[in-house]
């Protein structure tokens, strides 16, 4: 039987594929008989490859079954509940039987796929069929007081059908230390917390009915809130896998009854409310899956997480923010030991100068203007490198996971959005505009996995005595043995390269006189590095090293294990992945720029600099602000690249991969919730002002 059925499955999904692609096909152009050939043949051809691609790979067939099964899954929902409703004008007896047989079904059969349960085909059949009897006797039966017992006896015998057969324990990991029991269910019950909280529910049902100043009964809020409470105190807070089957029958009983009441108590709708009901159900169906998703996905991780943050390792004992004290005082977390180091190194000092050259640049021109200081994209863009300099020496020396995260966040949010805006401004309107922007835009279709591992090739450094397979550290060899040689090859490089500097120079000087200031200091800046590397050619550079024999040998540099820097290497594979996006994102900005303020700048004289920076940049200045919230976003939770690349070790450990290993591999779940909710609470502002940027743009 499951063999055709998941024919059937493959069947369909090749199907499926074909006839897609044969409509697209045909209704993507003029239609002629010589279209509508080409379309059934391709998707006859498409369709047989899918079939095949299917059945020889067996992931992939796995893979189309559950998307197939999910999708015919979603669809015969959907199209029920839209039936479902339709039953409830005039046949409301049939609508309650199917309400309370599928409500009752659902929740055993979520306790079933917890494994909460033992015998969970029979007790999830009986509980089908009690619910779908106190649905029906709901739906027909008018006294109150006969409602009312339907309702409570249903509930009490629903839960005490759970409870029976719930398990002490579900998961058991043996260690080393000693067995570890997960997911335990039977609750050991503190009763002056659960009559509090149940007190509590009672006494926010009573204000809602008050607030909302309704005509209804006041005894339905009431047992609603207070049935709310009790679930809270016997269910959420006690500490589970400790109590006896008696407290979770008494646990189980009082929550069910407590609802099944709430049921009870709401009267028998007349002709009027349930075409209401009907009506407004449509919207519920639309959007209940995706709120059930939310909150499933979402909503009660994030809450159960912050809930086991305050608890010890296994989750069982309250122990306050012990865990957070952990993060903030753990050497491996949170090392600031090194700041004295910040003001001694080479960076620092090259970051200060060019902060100070900037600075200086621009008082200078201010005076010349009549203010106190004038920025230019020259001085400005001086300062700004200084800042990026000091800042990368003061996270170099500043240790641990939390330092490597706001590393990763400044470096990879800046470069990534620098090099995008550069490439979106020296690629418009050139010839090969679009292929340059495919090119640079193709790493985003690669995941984070699978840059990691292509970029721990490129990284690759193997013993001296081998050749070099790693990109990066064969061209470090090479230009190792180049520097040596003193050939033809040597020469001639060098030649190329001082040559290629003169020309910069030669084009900053000709932009200087052409009062594009900022054309000039770029080719300036550009010059030197090739003028500093024909010059240490020239001295010996590369990858090689002499011994105290005399011997040379070849010398390859450790990327990543060498430590702190290890840690831009692995950046540049995200600056890789993102400066795409970031490029395509600031092209369509800066073509939606108004044709008529760029001409107007032309017409008062402005060069092509001028009109860049004091036109272009502030029109886009509202995608900037979203470019640069989105990137620290997703910089803050990097994950993928740290674990394929080097799992933490060498010093280059973040948040996210913290919280895995914390959580996953020691199984200290309250300090891996800690880290989950420090890592959620510093993403959360950039949300907040990235939708409220959203919400005034929109306005």
């Amino acid at each position: 039987m499951v063999g055709i059925l998941n024919t059937v499955i493959n069947l369909l999904t090749a199907a499926g594929i074909g006839a897609g692609a044969a409509f697209l096909i045909y209704r993507g152009g003029r239609r002629s008989v010589t279209r509508r050939a080409v379309a059934a043949l391709s998707g006859v051809v498409l369709g047989a490859a899918s079939l095949w691609g299917v059945i020889a790979v067996e992931k992939l067939e796995t893979t189309a079954r559950g998307v197939v099964v999910s999708i015919a899954a979603s669809a015969l929902i959907f199209i029920a509940a839209n039936k479902l409703f339709d039953l409830t004008p005039d046949r409301w007896s049939v609508f309650t039987t199917l309400m309370g047989g599928g409500g009752a079904f659902l929740v055993y059969a979520m306790l079933w796929g917890n494994r909460a349960i033992d015998d969970p085909v029979l007790r999830t059949a009986a509980a089908t069929l009690i619910g779908a009897a106190a649905g029906y006797l709901l739906g027909t039966v008018d006294g109150k007081r006969a409602r009312l017992a339907i309702g409570t006896g249903a509930g009490a015998a629903l839960g005490a059908l759970a409870a029976s057969g719930m398990r002490r324990v579900i998961l058991i990991f043996e260690r080393e230390e000693g067995p570890l029991e997960l997911w335990p269910v039977l609750p050991n019950l503190d009763y002056g917390v659960l009559i509090g909280l149940t007190l509590a529910g009672a006494a926010l049902g009573l204000l809602s009915r008050l607030v909302r100043r309704r005509r209804t009964a006041l005894v339905r809020p009431v047992i609603l809130w207070a049935s709310v409470g009790f679930f809270i105190g016997a269910w959420c807070l006690p500490t589970l896998g400790t109590g006896t089957k008696a407290e979770a029958l008494a646990a189980a009983i009082v929550t069910g009854a407590g609802f099944g009441a709430v049921l009870g108590l709401k009267p028998i709708p007349d002709a009027q409310h349930r075409g209401r009901i009907e009506v407004a159900s449509r919207a519920y169906i639309f959007l209940l899956p995706a709120l059930g998703f939310i909150a499933a996905t979402l909503i009660v991780p994030t809450l159960r997480t912050l809930f086991l943050s305050f608890h010890d390792t296994h989750g069982r004992e309250f122990v306050g923010g012990i865990n957070y004290r952990d993060i903030f005082t753990s050497s491996n977390i949170f090392d600031a030991a090194g700041w004295p180091g910040i003001f001694t190194s080479r960076l620092f000092i090259a970051g200060a100068a060019l902060v100070l050259i900037g600075l200086l640049a621009a008082v200078l021109a201010g005076r010349r203007s009549g203010y106190l200081m004038s920025l230019s994209p020259g001085t400005a863009g001086a300062a700004g490198l200084g800042v990026f300099l000091v800042a990368t020496a003061a996270f170099a020396a500043l240790r641990g996971t939390v330092f490597n995260n706001l590393w990763w966040v400044f470096t990879v949010t800046i470069i990534a959005t620098a090099a995008g805006l550069a490439i979106a401004v020296l690629a418009d309107r050139a010839k090969w505009e679009s292929l340059a922007k495919s090119l640079i835009f193709m790493p985003m279709a690669i995941s984070f996995v699978g840059a990691g591992v292509i970029w721990r090739f490129m990284y690759l450094a193997r013993d001296v005595s081998k050749p070099q397979t790693g990109v990066l550290n064969t061209l470090w060899v090479g230009i190792g043995n180049l520097s040596l040689s003193r050939g033809p090859g040597f020469f001639l490089t060098v030649i190329v390269i001082l040559a290629a500097a003169a020309l910069l120079v030669r084009l900053a000087v000709r932009a200087w006189r052409a009062d594009e200031r900022t054309v000039g200091v770029g080719a300036a800046v550009c010059a030197l590095p090739l003028i500093w590397f024909a010059f240490a050619l020239w001295r010996g550079i590369g990858g090689f090293e002499v011994r105290d024999n005399g011997d040379v040998v070849a010398s390859t540099i450790q990327f990543v294990q060498r430590s702190p820097f290890n840690n831009v290497w692995l950046m540049l594979v995200l600056i890789w992945i993102q400066t795409g996006f970031t490029m395509v994102i600031f092209s369509a900005a800066i073509k939606a720029v108004p044709a008529d303020l760029l001409e107007a700048a032309e017409v008062d004289g402005a060069s092509e600099s001028q009109t860049f920076w004091r036109v272009v940049i502030p029109q886009i200045a509202p995608t900037i602000g979203v470019v640069v919230t989105t990137l620290i976003v997703l910089v803050m939770k990097v994950f993928d690249i740290v674990k394929v690349m080097t799992n933490g070790n060498f010093d280059t450990q973040v948040i996210a991969n913290e919280m895995w290993q914390r959580a996953f591999t020691e199984l200290n779940f309250g300090l891996g919730s800690a880290l989950a909710v420090v890592l959620f609470a510093a993403v959360l502002p950039i949300l907040y002002l990235n939708i409220r940027r959203m919400q005034k743009a929109a306005a």
